[in-house]
């Protein structure tokens, strides 16, 4: 009766759209899951030189000894640096591939490139830098220039080595230390190592045959060729004027930079296999009156604020009042199951209902956008909301009325191949003097893949080997076999649209975990057995409640590429969400027995 009522006033069919959503899926699903993209390397490594540098940093290798080593320059490495100085540890270095500190946001300088969770709750430490970002959705260079100043603020550039790219560490038992080697002929030790290389840090690329044929010019979004565009950040791709782009990828690094190439090209096609959902961004410059009114301990309040609403929970004030916060009112109105006796299943009905909602909503937005109603139509997402990461922007559905602007959508095909011309999609060929892959970075490849070196911990065993049937650690931050070592990520942890936020509050537990060490004057921390074991089962327990929801989604790195597994629950995060995850671990430290940590 309830999904009758649904029907009449919503004005969509329930069944209609849940057939829609598993047609569009199975078109997307391949047997090759995230096999289908290659790693960036030998032939390819191009994709990931830096474009930014000025010139090569010229030094001696490294084999001094510093209290620890942090691998990982962007927000991260920075948190954890920070954190542990507040703590007290005395020498901290950083070791980064990059020209500075920045992260994801050293590489992202794309046209257009910007945070998608709102700024002031989004970008770390505002408040200990006595910092107000000047847009609501500040752009890339404010944030690079933010990584820049936490930096000199917490004095990490003192012992940082930029440039550097770690190959490999090993624990020594009778040195109850770390060596770290890297590609500078570095064999640098420390009593402890944090590796914070972060959840996107490496291109991925798709494995589409004659990607190698191809002679026309090239590049990946994350190191923008200006060079060859002209413009900068804030657009102005001038060089472009006489050139047909292609852009393979639509979503949100596209969604961003196809606005400001579209300006600039002669012709633009942009390939897509699946659409993002797009809603309304709504950027402005900050309020200078509310920046003045700010009060201490304004930020922690609006990222707490923020991610109990954007996790499904309740307060009493909307601070961020966004899109994101929206989705959850949205959700939360159609629901309103507070005060109601409502089985799991009631629940998830109207949940569901509520998705549909507001997915019928985001295709309406391409509606009235896009003039054509084949192109509105190709744009418009069948997937339930959160089954990718929802985009906001206000540019980008409009782009598609310009008369340079293509669209190819393949279908939830992709891309047929690669030829010396261009790209052939759909069986067609278009001609194209550049293409740019706009593909994102490697999500559910295994860690030390990503991270692009191995750990060799107690009595030999690597990393690799350790988590081959997967994750297997306590709180996402340690693993047995691999004393003082932690490991900054969202695997078994607490993850949040914000992701800082989550860096923080692992940051902050790892500088707790040194501070005991330092009082109990021990040398080495480590995660017992039983301990690692039991948190294995409760993150492989807490992943079913999200388990059919995922199977249903359309492919993408939120589900493995559409292949759910045993491996990626255990490889998922902390399943009740990040908000209980954080009173967890905040809980753990305050009961002050180190449960489930030994250290001597």
């Amino acid at each position: 009766m309830a999904e009758q009522q649904s029907t009449t006033d919503l004005g969509f069919d329930p069944n209609t759209l849940r057939e829609k959503y598993r047609e569009e899926r199975d078109k997307r699903l391949r047997a090759d899951g995230n096999e289908q993209y290659f790693e960036v390397k030998g032939d390819f490594s191009h994709y990931v030189d830096d474009p930014y540098i000025e010139s090569r940093i010229d030094r001696q290798p490294l084999t001094d000894h510093v209290d620890v080593i942090v691998v990982g320059g962007g927000f991260g490495g920075l948190l954890t640096g920070a954190r542990l100085t507040e703590a007290g540890v005395g020498s901290i270095r950083i070791i980064e591939k990059g020209g500075d500190f920045g992260g994801t946001w050293y590489w992202n300088r794309y046209p257009g490139a910007a945070c998608d969770v709102e700024s002031y709750v989004y970008l770390p430490l505002c408040e200990e830098l006595g910092f107000v970002p000047k847009e609501k959705y500040t752009h890339a260079p404010e944030i690079l220039a933010h990584s820049r100043a936490i930096g000199e603020k917490f004095n990490l550039y003192e012992h940082a080595c930029f440039q550097t790219e770690v190959e490999g560490m090993q624990w020594s038992e009778a040195d109850q230390h770390w060596t770290v080697r890297t590609n500078r002929g570095d064999a640098m030790t420390a009593n402890f190592v944090c590796m914070a290389n972060g959840p996107l840090n490496r291109p991925k690329l798709p494995g589409i045959e004659g990607i190698d044929s191809y002679k026309g010019h090239t590049f990946h979004t994350s190191r923008w060729d200006y060079a060859y565009t002209g413009g900068g950040p804030d657009g102005g791709l001038t060089k472009l004027a006489d050139r047909r782009v292609g852009v393979i990828g639509t979503g949100a690094t596209a969604i961003q930079c196809v606005p400001h190439l579209a300006r600039g090209a002669k012709e633009l096609y942009v390939f897509q296999r699946t659409p993002s959902s797009v809603d309304v961004r709504a950027n402005r410059p900050t309020d200078p009156e509310w920046s003045a009114s700010l009060e201490p301990g304004w930020q922690q309040a609006r990222m707490d604020n923020f991610n109990t609403l954007v996790s499904g929970g309740f307060a009493d004030e909307d601070l961020v009042n966004d899109g994101w916060t929206e989705i959850i009112r949205n959700l939360a109105s159609m629901v309103n199951f507070r005060g109601q006796t409502l089985s799991p299943a009631e629940v998830a009905e109207k949940m569901e209902l509520a998705d549909f909602q507001k997915m019928e909503q985001i295709r309406s937005r391409a509606e009235e956008l896009v003039n054509d109603p084949n192109t509105a139509e190709s744009l418009k997402p069948y997937y339930r909301q959160f089954c990718k990461r929802p985009c906001f922007n206000d540019e980008y559905l409009p782009a598609f009325n310009q008369p340079n602007v293509h669209l190819i959508d393949t279908q939830g095909r992709g891309i047929d191949k690669l030829t010396a011309k261009g790209i052939v999609a759909n069986g067609e060929e278009v001609e194209l003097d550049c293409i740019i892959f706009a593909t994102g970075f490697e999500v559910g490849t295994d860690y030390t893949r990503r991270s692009g070196y191995d750990l060799i911990g107690r009595d030999g065993l690597s990393l690799k080997e350790k988590w081959a049937d997967g994750m297997k650690t306590l709180h996402g931050l340690q693993t047995r076999g691999f004393p003082n070592c932690f490991i900054v990520q969202s695997g078994q942890s607490g993850f949040t649209v914000s992701f800082p936020h989550a860096m923080n509050e692992q940051a902050k537990h790892i500088a707790y975990i040194l501070g005991e060490c330092a009082k109990a004057k021990a040398k080495v921390v480590e995660v017992t057995a039983e301990g690692e074991q039991a948190w294995v089962e409760e993150i492989i327990r807490m992943s079913r409640f999200s388990e059919s929801y995922q199977s249903a989604c359309t492919p993408g790195y939120y589900n493995n590429e559409g292949k759910p597994s045993q491996r990626s629950k255990q490889n998922g995060s902390y399943g009740a969400g990040p908000t209980k995850f954080f009173r967890l671990i905040k809980a753990w430290r305050e009961e002050g027995s180190m449960q489930g940590l030994e250290i001597r």
